[in-house]
């Protein structure tokens, strides 16, 4: 790759994560001023304070207060391992993918591990889309990688190829749900070996052997390029973004308008889809 094409692929990361911190931060503005405008309305003051101290204590419980987002007690630990055992246990998995391989509408989701907005995504709308078409066999879903979020283009690099080294164990969505559920603070450096490997070791029946020696496996590094030339060739600029269309055939952009935690874009897509 010459200089003048590496300058300009850096160019092109640093304006996706300019443009996704900009989304984020119009997201953020936007609930600000609807929490300000709901404040004038109600005359409830009293109760919207107990329900903000409940809210900061489940945060705090469900997160152990830790600023790298692992949980700091054990007891912690096993309730993510159980809500995500909840959620996708019993649903077939094959390398990136999750959900029957004869499932009809295949949704691909493009992400970064580090991605606030795909954390509220994937913690928001993913449960009641795995439990209403996926865990039914009528939604296929396959995670692909897309930097926009992480600082470190060598760490994006080494988190991706982590979360797909469980992949080759058919337990990819265990890692990527758990990376979710325990992110860390935005730009504070957490993502390291150790959270890694803490995240492994939260995946049900994972092999940390086998894990740790698929991660050098170079056809994990060559997916997350592969998917990178994907994101660039439909035009994506931030995360989380979508493809979805009868399997087998074309895909096309699937956009949301509303938040990301809200799952009716995709009921909508999906329903319109199995009609066709």
């Amino acid at each position: 790759m010459s200089s003048v094409e590496s300058d300009e692929e850096d160019l092109t990361r640093k304006q996706r994560r300019e443009q996704a911190r900009a989304q984020r931060k119009a997201m953020e503005e936007a609930a600000a001023a609807g929490a300000v405008r709901r404040a004038r309305m109600t005359r409830l003051g009293i109760v919207v304070s107990v329900v903000v101290v409940a809210i900061v204590l489940v945060l705090v419980i469900t997160s152990g207060g830790s600023k790298s987002g692992i949980p700091a007690s054990k007891a912690a630990k096993n309730s993510v391992t159980h809500e995500i055992a909840g959620l996708i246990s019993g649903i077939p998995q094959s390398g990136n993918a999750l959900g029957s391989p004869t499932a009809p509408v295949t949704l691909q989701y493009f992400g970064d591990l580090e991605c606030p907005i795909c954390r509220e995504f994937t913690t928001g709308a993913l449960p009641s889309i795995f439990a209403k078409w996926v865990r039914t066999g009528k939604l296929r879903i396959e995670y692909h990688s897309m930097e926009t979020a992480t600082r470190e283009p060598e760490v994006f690099k080494t988190q991706q190829i982590a979360a797909y080294a469980a992949g080759k164990q058919n337990k990819a969505w265990y890692f990527i749900e758990t990376f979710y559920h325990e992110q860390g603070e935005e730009d504070s450096g957490y993502v390291t070996e150790k959270y890694l490997q803490g995240i492994a070791s939260q995946v049900p029946g994972l092999n940390l052997a086998k894990w740790t020696s698929d991660r050098n496996d170079p056809e994990l590094a060559n997916e997350v390029r592969t998917d990178e030339q994907a994101a660039n060739n439909h035009g994506f600029t931030g995360t989380p973004s979508f493809l979805i269309g009868r399997s087998g055939g074309a895909l096309a952009k699937l956009e949301y308008t509303s938040a990301p935690s809200d799952p009716s874009f995709v009921n909508e897509a999906v329903e319109k889809l199995l009609k066709a």
